[in-house]
């Protein structure tokens, strides 16, 4: 997302997509989930990494690894949480409009 937009519409562009991604493994591995179920457990753990965030751990990690940079991150940040919400908002749209589709 960095690499064709930039500002704050990229940071919360990707923080939202990093949910979906979440979202879509989620599904990958219980196919027969509720979207509900789908999107709030891809919210949960998107938020659960991000509060991880306030005990320098991932930073700590991060610091040794470029994944675990790309995965967890380095530092709290507030408004990514509401970018959580809109992925995890996408997560159950699609779902939904998939499952309506077949």
């Amino acid at each position: 997302m960095r690499a064709g937009a930039d500002g704050a519409f990229a940071k919360y562009a990707g923080s939202a997509l990093y949910t979906v991604l979440l979202g879509a493994l989620v599904a990958f591995c219980a196919p027969r989930a509720r979207p509900a179920a789908v999107a709030s457990t891809a919210l949960g753990l998107s938020w659960a990494v991000e509060f991880a965030q306030l005990t320098g751990v991932p930073a700590q990690w991060s610091a040794h690894s470029t994944a675990a940079r790309l995965v967890l991150g380095t530092t709290f940040n507030a408004p990514d949480l509401l970018g959580y919400g809109v992925g995890a908002a996408c997560v159950w749209a699609l779902l939904r409009a998939g499952r309506r589709h077949r």
